[in-house]
């Protein structure tokens, strides 16, 4: 699921955008951050939904086997052991999915072959056909064929990483999301009895982390020329269009947590900022906004600007 850095990855991304746009329109834009968390979720529907099509072309495989001019005594009796898989089948009655299906008009008809060619990889595979040959499934035996399915076929395909990477323009980073999404489902899907399995949630409390990605957009974007002053206080040997956009919004963000956010330790707020840099900055943001931000702090320290409730946040 999305924990707090990857919202807070969210907040850039939609910030990003913000300073790169004409438009100073904020609501559109925060309407747009909260649209790509709603995007996750549409990738994790679409992802069960192509699990459900590769088992359900078993179906389809024996019939094409079984209409071949000459068949064999196996093509005529095509194991399609997987039909009846316990996951799979538990997902098709699930309201929340079915919702989803819904919702975002999923179907894989525009990528008829996709299918097809994943299906062929998965019964070429050893682990298709010990799962064939075995008897006295579980739900646990059941989700094992699955996850086999997910992370050594459908991850591991250049077409499939292709479809949905233009399908979804966060994908190269929300794919690790999307496994932490769907291994949470795995563990979910844990009982017989269909009802009691449930879909993972995109984050762990909605309600609050809703509130924490809008006021943090909203205050970075509010109080930009207050931040961008104090940066520039203690970046004054350094050329302006030196320090990359965003190292700067990173500082912006991270200030604005300082200020606006007093049950999150400053601590908290540096280390993710930081960790945030190395995959989205230059190899030198880390050192360089860690000074930036300590020296910052300190000033907003001495100002009696920094609220934190609770012992053990400012420190």
């Amino acid at each position: 699921m999305l924990n707090r850095r990857h919202l807070r990855v969210k907040v850039l991304q939609s910030l990003y955008a913000y300073h790169q746009s004409n438009s100073g329109d904020i609501k559109q834009h925060e309407k747009n951050l909260l649209q790509s968390i709603d995007k996750v979720y549409e990738m994790y529907i679409w992802m069960l939904s192509l699990i459900s099509e590769v088992t359900n072309y078993a179906e389809t495989d024996a019939e094409e086997r079984a209409n071949k001019h000459l068949p064999t005594a196996e093509d005529l009796n095509a194991n399609v052991k997987i039909l009846g898989n316990r996951f799979v089948l538990s997902l098709l009655k699930n309201k929340e999915y079915l919702a989803g299906l819904k919702k975002y008009k999923v179907a894989w008809d525009f990528e008829p072959e996709l299918v097809k060619s994943l299906f062929i990889i998965l019964k070429n595979a050893d682990e298709y056909k010990e799962y064939l040959a075995k008897t006295g499934d579980t739900i646990q035996t059941d989700k094992d064929i699955i996850k086999f399915i997910f992370k050594k076929v459908i991850l591991k395909s250049s077409i499939s990483e292709q479809v949905f990477e233009d399908m979804f323009l966060y994908w190269p980073v929300d794919k690790d999301v999307l496994q932490a999404l769907i291994a949470k489902t795995f563990k979910n899907f844990a009982y017989d009895d269909f009802e009691q399995n449930k879909l993972a949630e995109v984050t762990g409390n909605w309600e609050e982390d809703r509130e924490f990605i809008v006021e943090l957009f909203e205050q970075s974007i509010r109080h930009n020329n207050d931040y961008q002053q104090l940066i520039t206080s203690k970046t004054q040997n350094w050329e302006p269009d030196r320090i990359a956009m965003m190292d700067t919004l990173l500082m912006k963000m991270a200030i604005a947590e300082f200020a606006n956010f007093n049950s999150i330790p400053v601590k908290v707020t540096i280390n993710e900022y930081l960790e945030i840099s190395k995959e989205f900055s230059t190899p030198k943001s880390n050192s360089f906004i860690n000074g930036i931000l300590d020296k910052i702090l300190a000033d907003l320290k001495a100002q009696n600007k920094i609220n934190k409730i609770g012992r053990g946040l400012i420190e």
